[in-house]
């Protein structure tokens, strides 16, 4: 199985935001991660279809977008068009979620639901087969550099019975707290993918970071 380490440029230096994607281009990393925000589905504003544009400009690697906003459905099509190769939009977020789901795929892009850290994945049992990925958030969303919420291993596995059958290719992703202190156990637990934003840009070098994820996932296959 492929592990995918998604660095969030959320955590980027906007001041050197080129040179922060060549980093994640020549880097193991496999996805960028693009978190937007809008100020009303979460308490933060992160940035738009500029930076979407900069982003795509550059990035040789697929666009991984995380929306959290409300109303979704008026910019799938918008995301689709800037780049995006993902769209993950919020179970808590979408009144109509099926069809939210087929207008992802219908803009041409693969589509994910995220999970708040209180909704149980049992919810999307009625759409499990539509999904391409589900995207366990670890923290309340919003903010970086939060504390991991330790019931989320229970969630991968919950959820990891819920494909069993089903949807088995779903990949399982993970946001918020993840680290090279955690990532081996969330592996343990099923997830296969997984974001990164201050545990990456943070450190000393980012790069060498991304490195030393693959390898306690690579690593953990084997336990």
């Amino acid at each position: 199985m492929k592990y995918i380490i998604a660095p969030s440029i959320l955590s980027a230096d906007f001041g050197n935001l080129q040179r922060d994607i060549e980093m994640i281009n020549q880097s193991e990393a496999d996805w960028f991660h693009v978190d937007v925000m809008d100020g009303v589905f979460v308490p933060n504003i992160s940035f738009g279809f500029p930076i979407m544009a900069a982003v795509k400009k550059h990035a040789t690697k697929p666009l991984d977008v995380h929306l959290m906003i409300v109303n979704p459905d008026q910019y799938i099509s918008e995301f689709a068009e800037a780049g995006a190769d993902r769209i993950t939009i919020h179970y808590e977020a979408c009144t109509h979620l099926h069809r939210t789901i087929q207008l992802i795929k219908a803009s041409g892009c693969k589509a994910g639901v995220a999970l708040n850290p209180h909704t149980p994945v049992t919810l999307l049992q009625d759409v499990i087969e539509d999904l391409d990925l589900v995207l366990i958030m670890s923290v309340n969303p919003g903010f970086g550099g939060q504390k991991f919420i330790h019931n989320t291993y229970k969630k991968i596995s919950d959820l990891k019975q819920l494909i069993q059958g089903v949807n088995e290719n779903l990949i399982i992703q993970v946001d918020g707290g993840v680290g090279l202190q955690n990532i081996t156990t969330l592996v343990s637990a099923g997830a296969n993918a997984f974001v990164a934003g201050n545990a990456i840009f943070a450190t000393e070098n980012p790069s060498e970071t991304i490195s030393s994820m693959k390898s306690l996932t690579a690593s953990t296959i084997n336990i």
